[in-house]
């Protein structure tokens, strides 16, 4: 799989998210190894969901993982927490703002 066509199914995935409840900016950048690797970011801007295929400098948090912990990830099959504690998913920054990563994955609609 390329990283064009992760990144558009991962996209779909996330734009699910029903992100009204979140008043507060959130900007989290993926870094993806392996297999479609590539970055890109997630944003939550003014009830506004953002998912970009580029860099994020002014982010919140980094996440770090291979693809299909991402694909686990967002389709609630792997707890971020989980997937930190087995090392599969490796986290910088803002610890408070990335764990509502979790939120944004649990709103799916």
């Amino acid at each position: 799989m390329t990283y064009a066509e992760f990144f558009a199914e991962i996209k779909s995935k996330f734009m699910e998210a029903d992100v009204s409840d979140i008043s507060e900016h959130l900007a989290y950048q993926f870094n993806i190894t392996g297999e479609a690797s590539g970055i890109f970011y997630i944003e939550v801007k003014e009830g506004e969901l953002h998912v970009e295929p580029y860099e994020y400098y002014d982010r919140d948090a980094m996440f770090t993982c291979s693809a299909n912990t991402l694909r686990k990830l967002a389709d609630n099959k792997l707890d971020p927490i989980m997937a930190v504690t087995l090392q599969k998913l490796k986290v910088e920054g803002n610890i408070d703002k990335a764990l509502r990563l979790k939120e944004l994955i649990d709103s799916h609609k």
